[in-house]
Formats: structure tokens, sequence, C-alpha cells
């Protein structure tokens, strides 16, 4: 873990309230896909916990989208190219690519999406074949389906209304065919695909964090292990160990 000032390199609007940002700084701690940053706002008291959606070694940037739902990621959807800002990076533990099959499921809803394209990018790297579950509620609100598409792996969308893909949800959008699975979302839908999918997998949780590095105990979960931090132990676990 490392806090730094990272500048910005742009911010900008993909649909009407989620943001797509890059920042330039030390990427070193950076290990896994699904880790995150802890952003300090001036204004703020608590950071404001956003995943990383891809990194780049080479010009040491990072690209992370965050919604704006409040005052936190509304201060930040008014940061400009050029200004600075405070970062926690490479914190919680990410997904563990080495534990993915060969035709691994990645699914992501809402905003649980971007860190799912940082997965993707890294189990083709690791020479697997990624098939991509992308779901929304309707067609004004998609984003990210072109990067998953320009990386050539099959990207299958589900819209609640059916203005787009698949009617309903990610579960009504999965393949027969798959060998493990990775998840990141909404609560409810990490449990329903935990109920549809058949094999085993790896979730990413969502959660509110105070500290971001384990220190507070805030965001703390029980698991047939025991209770394990978000922040620290995940926010990456094993669907087996999760207790609903």
């Amino acid at each position: 873990m490392i806090q730094d000032l990272y500048s910005i390199h742009y911010n900008r609007p993909l649909t009407e309230d989620v943001w797509e940002m890059r920042i330039c700084g030390d990427i070193h701690e950076i290990t896994a896909p699904g880790q995150f940053l802890n952003i300090r706002l001036n204004g703020h008291f608590l950071r404001r916990p956003i995943s990383i959606c891809d990194w780049d070694e080479e010009t040491a940037e990072i690209t992370f989208l965050y919604k704006v739902v409040g005052k936190g990621t509304a201060t930040l959807s008014q940061m400009r190219a050029g200004q600075a800002l405070n970062v926690l990076c490479g914190l919680g533990n990410g997904f563990d690519v080495s534990k993915c099959g060969p035709r691994t499921l990645v699914i992501g809803g809402g905003v649980g999406i971007p860190p799912m394209y940082g997965l993707a990018k890294e189990l083709l790297k690791a020479g697997k074949t990624p098939v991509v579950v992308l779901g929304f509620n309707k067609l004004a609100e998609l984003f990210c389906v072109h990067k998953f598409r320009t990386l050539g792996v099959e990207t299958i969308v589900s819209t609640v209304d059916g203005s787009y893909g698949v009617k309903g949800f990610v579960t009504d959008a999965l393949p027969e065919s798959y060998d493990y699975f990775c998840a990141c979302g909404p609560l409810p839908m990490l449990q329903a695909v935990c109920n549809a999918t058949t094999t085993s997998g790896l979730l990413s949780f969502e959660e509110r964090m105070g500290c971001g590095f384990g220190a507070c105990m805030g965001c703390s979960c029980k698991t047939k292990y025991g209770n394990k931090r978000i922040c620290k132990d995940g926010p990456v676990l094993e669907k087996e160990e999760i207790i609903w």
C-alpha cells in the first residue's frame, strides 16, 4: 500500500452518472485485477474506495470508473486534468487468475463492471478464454461494453427492461459451458450468481469502508472461516466460504 499524489490525466462522463478518470503515478503496488484505490477528497472526512479498471506499467497510468451517487463522488466529478489527487493505491487482494479455469465467466453488474475489464485482460495474458456477462438496468446505462469487445472476448449483455441484449439479469444470460466464474456487483446479484452457477468461483464484494486497509474493522463480514475484512482479506472471497 502506498499513499501519494497522482496527477489527473482526464476525467470524463460515460453516461449520465458514470465517469471515467485516468491518473498517473506510482503503480508498483498493483499486483492483481480487482484491487482498489482509496481517494481523499477535500472537505470529506472518509476516503472513497474505488476499484481499479485498468493499469499500464509503461505509462504508470491507472484508469478507474465511478458512479456519482453522493457529495464525495460529485466532488470527484468536478476535478479536472492536471489537478493532483491524494490516493492510497494497491489495496485489497484482487482476483487470483491461477484459480480460474480455461473458460471462466467474468460477470459484472453496474459499477461492479470496471474491475472485470482488468481481470479479462489478465486472463487473456494467462492463455485463458474469458466469457464476459455484463448486467445493466437499461440501454441508456451501458458503459464499457465496447472495451470488452475490443479485447476480442465473447461479451453478453443483459438489461432488466430488455432494451438491449438479453432481457433480465446476468443470471438470465449465463452460457451453458464454463468451468469457473468471477463476479463483482451488488450483493443480491452475487448471491443470485452463486445460486445459479454450478462451479467454484470468486466474488468481489462492494462494502462501505472506513480506513480501507483493515485497521478500523468497519467492513467485517462473517465467513465459514471466521470474520474477514472486505478491505484487507477481500474484496475478493471464494464462493465456498460465503455465509449468505
